[in-house]
């Protein structure tokens, strides 16, 4: 008996330690997944809701098989909508193949959250509104969910803050075990105090949503590296791409963009563009347009090749796939909030996060009933197990 005892007494020395880990990095990282997690609730519905409120625009119905006018024309009419300013990009929708939307900019550099947008119809090229994709509530949700208006280091703190919340989960998994190991799984002591039907209830729904969590939590950390990882391809693949070009001046009449779509479609066949990064801006060189193309199927959809088009030729100087790590980003983004099964798995993604909210309050409360007990009765569940 003695030595039983004695063998027993490292794991328990190790989950106290485990115990210690999961509170002290659950406490750490709530108050901001709470935020993230009341935030991410309406972005999940993000195209929805800026449609409902108007901030979105779309195509007016057509005889089906009406044939798209040139970009060429398309292009010059929302010039013409913001004479004066610089295009910087122009983005296709493959939910919305009649329209294109044109981003604006003081000049050709200025910041992407400051760019302004207008949408054309591909048919007849008649300018359809200017939608306000940087304004509104759903702006403002996704600015405070993704850097706390504080730029690059309100989204490394966040992402910190997503670091500790996987190991507040890790660590939740190696507590649940000891701890239920003599109950049913699922198993919620109704006739127990208040804070054990909690406790209960906590490691079900945690334990439930487990997977979930970890996968949001981990492309969440992931977006908020975006930044670098897009500076880091900037100064790396791109400037390799473009190096013959170093220090050629910036052509004052550029090709067709046409031309430069059709180079682009024709070196990669079977993928479709989805935008064009015009010369000068942060995403191309000052002599090319940078045609990014994706597949035509809802999982190769979020993965972009770059196609780099001599801006003032229209030929085709190089193309590549992006690196490992641009690619892990275009598939982290919207698995983040839900985006590749369409409504039914936004869904799915809305009452999982509904969910975690409650494994985060009742976290909280499970705390401070916890400081409420007597010294000598706070023993972790696992411990007492044990």
């Amino acid at each position: 008996m003695t030595g039983s005892v004695e063998s027993g007494v490292p794991q328990v020395r190790g989950l106290r330690r485990w115990a210690s880990v999961h509170r002290w990095t659950s406490l750490a990282s709530t108050a901001f997944l709470l935020l993230l997690c009341l935030t991410g609730l309406p972005l999940i519905f993000h195209h929805e809701l800026n449609h409902a409120l108007g901030y979105e625009v779309e195509a007016p119905a057509m005889a089906p098989g009406t044939p798209h006018t040139s970009l060429d024309r398309v292009i010059a009419a929302a010039q013409a909508r913001r004479p004066g300013e610089a295009i910087q990009f122009v983005s296709f929708d493959r939910d919305a193949p009649d329209m294109v939307t044109v981003g604006f900019g003081k000049s050709v550099e200025a910041p992407f959250e400051y760019t302004k947008f207008v949408a054309v119809d591909r048919r007849d090229a008649a300018v359809l509104n200017e939608p306000k994709l940087n304004e509104g509530p759903v702006a403002f949700l996704f600015r405070l969910h993704t850097d706390l208006f504080l730029g690059l280091p309100g989204k490394l703190f966040l992402g910190a803050m997503g670091l500790v919340f996987l190991v507040a989960v890790v660590s939740g998994v190696v507590l649940y075990g000891p701890s239920m190991r003599k109950l049913p799984f699922g198993t919620v002591r109704h006739t127990r105090a208040r804070r054990i039907r909690w406790l209960d209830w906590h490691n079900l729904i945690g334990v439930t949503t487990l997977t979930w969590a970890l996968v949001v939590g981990a492309t969440g950390t992931i977006n908020t590296w975006a930044d670098l990882m897009l500076k880091l391809w900037q100064i790396g693949q791109l400037a390799e791409m473009t190096a013959p070009y170093k220090g050629v001046p910036r052509p004052t009449q550029l090709a067709s963009l046409d031309l430069a779509v059709a180079t682009a479609r024709a070196a990669a066949p079977g993928m479709i563009p989805q935008v064009v990064a015009y010369p000068g801006t942060a995403f191309s060189s000052n002599n090319h347009y940078a045609v990014f193309l994706a597949g035509d199927t809802p999982l190769t959809a979020r993965v972009l090749k770059p196609a780099l088009i001599d801006a003032a030729t229209g030929r085709l100087t190089d193309m590549r796939a992006m690196p490992w790590y641009i690619q892990g980003l275009f598939w982290s983004q919207p698995l983040h909030f839900g985006d590749y099964g369409g409504l039914p798995l936004k869904i799915i993604w809305a009452v999982l996060d509904l969910a975690t909210i409650v494994v985060l309050a009742s976290g909280l409360y499970l705390f401070a009933a916890r400081r409420r007990l007597p010294e000598a009765a706070r023993v972790p569940a696992p411990v007492a197990a044990q």
